[in-house]
C-alpha cells in the first residue's frame, strides 16, 4: 500500500502555522505599558481654556 500526501491540506496547515507565528510576532512588537503615572501624563497637555487662548494670539 503506498502513502498518498494531501498536499493541499500540507500547505494549508503550514500557511496556518505561519498565519500564527506571524500574529505572536505583532503582538510581541508592541510595547508593554507599566507603571504609567496618569497625573503626569495630564500635565503635559494644556487645558481646553489655555489652548483657546494661546491659539487666539
Amino acid at each position: 500500500m503506498s502513502a498518498t500526501r494531501l498536499k493541499r491540506k500540507h500547505r494549508k496547515n503550514i500557511a496556518r502555522a505561519n498565519n500564527k507565528q506571524t500574529i505572536i510576532k505583532q503582538l510581541l512588537l508592541t510595547p508593554v505599558l507599566k507603571n504609567v503615572d496618569i497625573e503626569e501624563l495630564k500635565a503635559r497637555f494644556p487645558k481646553a481654556g489655555e489652548a483657546k487662548t494661546e491659539a487666539a494670539a
